[in-house]
């Protein structure tokens, strides 16, 4: 998804257990994202904390809220999410629901023109991604960066 212009105010997170580097599952994911982008001469992304607790945020509410959307039940895009969190590098956000596994995640989001042309943007030099384990999920959610 890339960005809107529309103004929002600002609303309440669930918050997502931070940590100060990826779990092995997001790790999993960046080393995938990494390997595609090296197939087209992209650098690689970089893991960017302030991105993966906006992702795991993201993530969780989806599952606690029952939604699946870039936009969440209040009316709220990922760059309203962002400015409400102090992230001001977002570039553009990839989701998706129910896939077991990183590689399963990875196939869905580069068959779909949309998301793989989030992870191949050469622009792009930080990730953050977050993961939401639970009935219905997992919920995944990948935030690049500037």
């Amino acid at each position: 998804m890339k960005p809107p212009a529309r103004p929002s105010a600002p609303a309440p997170r669930p918050s997502a257990p931070s940590s100060s580097g990826p779990t092995a599952l997001e790790n999993e994911v960046l080393a995938l994202v990494n390997e595609e982008r090296a197939k087209v001469g992209c650098s690689p992304v970089r893991f960017d904390a302030s991105l993966a607790k906006l992702a795991g945020d993201f993530s969780a509410d989806m599952a606690t809220r029952g939604f699946f959307s870039h936009t969440d039940p209040d009316g709220d895009t990922p760059w309203d999410r962002a400015r409400q969190a102090g992230v001001q590098n977002l570039g553009g956000e990839n989701i998706a629901r129910g896939q077991a596994d990183a590689a399963a995640v990875m196939d869905a989001w580069m068959n779909s023109d949309g998301h793989r042309a989030n992870i191949l943007n050469c622009d792009y030099t930080r990730l953050g991604v977050g993961v939401q384990t639970g009935s219905g999920g997992p919920w995944w959610t990948q935030n690049f960066g500037f």
